[in-house]
């Protein structure tokens, strides 16, 4: 169900893909709102596959109460296990430390070869602190960053609050509004409202046998 950097660096040339999108985040829980956002990507710019990376340690959310990293990746493994280019990956998990998103493309650079283009592919709500995190514009460098439009939130009014030089390099996707965060689901379950359709039937199924999220 999971995919291993090591799994990766021995791969076949012939497995090797040349697009490969990269949809990081803390998935506390995942839900639907990110498989819609990576595949209207995957489709957009031709992405062979899309890697899905649960964040160790997120360091924008220090002092803030996370689920287990092994419950939110086995969660994102369950969202993305019926679709043949969506992958897991593990790779923040066994490196360690703050999940820094930079690191991980130096890490993804050194599995894959030079000739992969990296797509990062993030909200208009991550898009907002881009200029928090760690080396912004060495992760320009390293992939494309592509930014997808949320409910209420226009990509188009993100940008403005980016640098010029920054913003006129990021690729804007447009996507169907999906008013989901995961804060909400959260706060839904612990208040005992439903979250069928929000999330995978599998993650639902998994978050209530393990009682996430009941406070």
């Amino acid at each position: 169900m999971t995919s291993r950097p090591a799994d990766m660096q021995t791969r076949g040339r012939a497995d090797q893909p040349t697009r490969l999108g990269i949809m990081g985040g803390t998935f506390d829980p995942v839900h639907v709102g990110h498989l819609i956002l990576a595949e209207q990507a995957r489709e957009r710019f031709g992405l062979d596959k899309v890697l899905f990376i649960t964040a160790a340690d997120p360091p924008h959310k220090t002092g803030n109460e996370i689920t287990p990293v092994a419950c939110r990746h086995e969660m994102a493994c369950l969202a993305v296990e019926n679709n043949e280019r969506f992958e897991c990956s593990t790779i923040e998990i066994e490196r360690g430390g703050p999940s820094y998103t930079i690191d991980t493309l130096r890490q993804l650079r050194e599995i894959y070869s030079d000739g992969v283009e990296l797509y990062l592919l993030a909200g208009a709500d991550e898009a907002a602190t881009f200029m928090t995190w760690r080396d912004p514009y060495g992760i320009q460098e390293m992939a494309r960053v592509v930014v997808a439009n949320r409910c209420g939130q226009d990509v188009a009014d993100v940008l403005r609050l980016l640098p010029e030089d920054f913003a006129r390099n990021v690729e804007l996707l447009q996507m169907p509004g999906v008013d989901i965060s995961s804060t909400d689901l959260r706060e839904r379950v612990r208040s005992g409202r439903s979250i069928k359709y929000f999330v995978p039937e599998s993650v639902e199924r998994y978050i209530l046998s393990k009682g996430l999220y009941r406070g």
